[in-house]
């Protein structure tokens, strides 16, 4: 059985609390891995190009306010 099978096992079994905990801390990790991700790309460059794009299409009256 694959390291996934075991925890898609495990989830299976939880209760409905559990599964509710469950839930919401993968939530967060999943926000905390998300924004690390980010960091590391906008740190290295690799946002400059779309960062680049959406400054030029706002200053070309492309964009609205929210």
């Amino acid at each position: 059985m694959t390291r996934l099978e075991e925890v898609e096992k495990h989830v299976e079994a939880m209760s409905p609390q559990e599964f509710a905990s469950f839930r919401d801390w993968f939530a967060r990790f999943e926000e905390t891995v998300w924004d690390d991700k980010f960091e590391r790309d906008a740190s290295s460059g690799k946002l400059d190009t779309l960062a680049g794009a959406a400054l030029n299409a706002h200053r070309a009256g492309k964009s609205r306010e929210l």
